[in-house]
């Protein structure tokens, strides 16, 4: 079978001739890839960064965001049969740690862990690939266009509900673990493939969503403003003006990892307020800050800010289940965050090229 492999390190990404996988336990499901998404750890991988090969090995197939379907299970799947679409989660515990054997690798406390495509275990850029049952998630032929879109999801998923499991835990007024930003407002910092999923996500839950980006005109604020959402230019934003119209932000999800922009929106964010950080900042000049304003900030008005990466498989349903929730609320708006294809023979040009109303990439390895 063809699948794309890297050699970790360099910028040997290739489209390779590779043993297509069997079932190997009565518990495997084997599924062909249809479509694998694009994201900026993926391009990390490709340019020399970091990546690991399985133990013993010198290359990696790469690819973590995916969508198939399954053309053989093992005598003891339960959950899916021939025919189903099916996405397959990225992590796999240590199985050492406390954590990872309570089945949340996306917590583990050892950093043995592997990840599909990332660290460790082969991904998803192939034509077949087998897993285990317990790390697949039956999607809906009704979502099947955009459930590549259900690992991103996933991730933010996680962020959001952190928050939620923090403040249901210290503010007493608060009971809704889901909900309990119902009628109240979050910022959501950067609106790429999390940003945008992150804000779908809130306007779910009935959360007020100021978007910050700073491409006015650009395809994600149109998509940020069709489900409900309020654009802001952080380029130009005026932060005493800003928080006259805002004083009461609840939360701040952020989705751009930009370290300077994190540190001011922090003087945007309210009384017993949640800041969660999902980006991860890549080498940026040194930031000079007023560490005791901040610390004081944090103090007296009773703040949080907590990071936030991968997800557990409970996260996975949930962000599939609102990827349902939302094309119904949202008919077409979802499949826009999808914004360029490419055939799998075209793997460079996904990889390289980079447009203006570019969102999210993926490569098509099936059109079924």
């Amino acid at each position: 079978m063809k699948a794309i492999v890297l050699q970790p390190g360099t910028k040997n990404l290739r489209l390779a001739e590779w043993p297509e996988p069997q079932i190997q336990s009565d518990h495997d499901i084997k599924a062909k890839v249809l479509r694998v998404g694009i994201c900026g750890t993926d391009r990390e991988e490709a340019a020399g960064g970091r990546a690991d090969a399985p133990e013993g090995e010198k290359e990696l197939v790469i690819g973590h965001e995916m969508l198939s379907q399954v053309v053989e299970v093992g005598k003891g799947v339960k959950k899916v049969k021939k025919g189903d679409f099916v996405v397959f989660t990225v992590r796999r515990g240590c199985g050492l740690c406390e954590a990872c054997k309570a089945v949340r690798s996306d917590m583990c406390m050892s950093g043995q862990y592997t990840e599909r495509g990332i660290k460790g275990r082969h991904g998803f850029h192939a034509e077949y690939v087998v897993d285990e049952e317990q790390y697949a998630i039956k999607v809906p032929a009704s979502i099947a266009d955009i459930a590549v879109l259900a690992e991103p999801m996933s991730v933010v998923e996680k962020a959001i509900d952190e928050a939620g499991i923090i403040q249901t835990a210290r503010l007493p007024y608060l009971v809704d673990r889901e909900h309990w930003l119902k009628g109240k407002t979050a910022i959501v910092a950067g609106l790429g493939p999390i940003g945008l999923l992150g804000a779908l996500i809130l306007r779910l839950r009935g959360a007020t969503v100021l978007g910050l980006d700073r491409k006015p005109d650009s395809p994600r604020v149109k998509l940020l403003q069709a489900m409900g959402g309020v654009y802001i230019d952080d380029k130009n934003i005026n932060f005493d003006e800003f928080l006259e119209k805002y004083p009461k932000i609840n939360m701040i999800l952020d989705a751009a990892g930009v370290a300077q922009l994190d540190f001011d929106l922090l003087d945007c964010l309210g009384i017993n307020g949640i800041f969660v950080l999902t980006g991860v900042p890549g080498d940026q000049h040194l930031l000079s800050l007023n560490g005791a304003k901040l610390m004081r900030k944090l103090v007296l008005k009773n703040q949080v800010m907590v990071g936030s990466v991968n997800e557990s498989i409970a996260h996975f349903e949930k962000g599939i289940a609102d990827l349902e929730a939302a094309s119904a609320k949202w008919p077409g708006v979802v499949q826009k965050i999808i914004t360029h294809k490419f055939p799998y023979t075209d793997f460079e040009t996904a990889f390289t090229q980079h447009t203006a109303d570019e969102i999210k990439v993926i490569i098509e390895w099936s059109q079924k």
